[in-house]
């Protein structure tokens, strides 16, 4: 539970950073943006997956860069569904996504499964 509370503060981080790149994502307060990232969480961790399932030829042809179309349509569900929390558009859905990509991904390599910081000790 703590690594998933854990991994939903750097994804509300990465979304709080994508606000300040992309002028046309906007959250209403703090609030929506902490149920945002629990949603976002939500959402791809059942959803995400059957999307990828599903559009795997065309992830396939594509060399995989239709993972951004999955990734930005997960950002645009989770808009839809949460009131305070709007996006412009596809390409500020693309580039948002890929915001929040990077941040999770650079975070994730300092958090262990069970939400604690990792160090790693290199003795001679």
């Amino acid at each position: 539970m703590m690594g998933f509370l854990m991994r939903a503060a750097i994804v509300a981080l990465g979304l709080w950073l994508a606000t300040k790149i992309f002028s046309g994502l906007h959250f209403a307060s703090p609030g929506v943006l902490i149920a945002a990232a629990l949603l976002l969480g939500l959402v791809n961790a059942v959803v995400r997956p059957i999307a990828i399932i599903l559009t795997f030829p065309l992830t396939l042809v594509t060399l995989g860069f239709f993972l951004l179309v999955v990734n930005a349509a997960m950002l645009g569900l989770v808009a839809l569904i949460l009131d305070g929390f709007s996006i412009a558009g596809f390409w500020t859905a693309v580039g948002g996504s890929v915001v929040v990509s990077i941040t999770s991904w650079l975070a994730s390599g300092l958090i262990g499964n069970n939400g604690r910081f990792e160090v790693m000790v290199i003795r001679k």
